[in-house]
């Protein structure tokens, strides 16, 4: 892959991750699928890659006062032991089992977007 296709993909993550949208997971497919990157390398790419995308993103959420802080404490404690918990958790898992638990979350949460009482299909929209 050519170096303008890296540099928009990563642009493109870049803009979903800031947002909140899940740019990870565009880059995690991106990996795996295009640069036949293994599952595990993909996941702790993206981790190293979403840091200061994050670290950017906070910045200018404080800024706008865009964080609810009481929900953040929270949610802190058991967000990072279930980051720990999963971390452990896929080594563990074989690679392959891995791709395909990612695959079944993906269609999960896009089939419930588009099926939800929020937007998508059940209220008659369409794209």
């Amino acid at each position: 892959m050519n170096f303008v296709g890296q540099a928009l993909a990563g642009f493109l993550t870049g803009v979903l991750a800031s947002m909140g949208l899940g740019g990870g997971f565009v880059l995690v497919v991106w990996l795996t699928l295009f640069m036949n990157i293994d599952q595990r390398t993909a996941q702790g790419i993206n981790v190293l890659f979403f840091l200061p995308i994050a670290f950017t993103a906070l910045i200018l959420h404080l800024k706008n006062d865009l964080i609810n802080k009481q929900l953040v404490k929270q949610l802190l404690f058991g967000g990072v032991v279930g980051a720990a918990v999963g971390t452990f958790g896929a080594q563990i898992v074989a690679n392959e089992l891995l791709r395909k638990l990612f695959a079944v979350f993906l269609l999960a949460f896009g089939l419930r977007e588009i099926f939800s009482a929020e937007g998508g299909f059940s209220k008659g929209k369409t794209f």
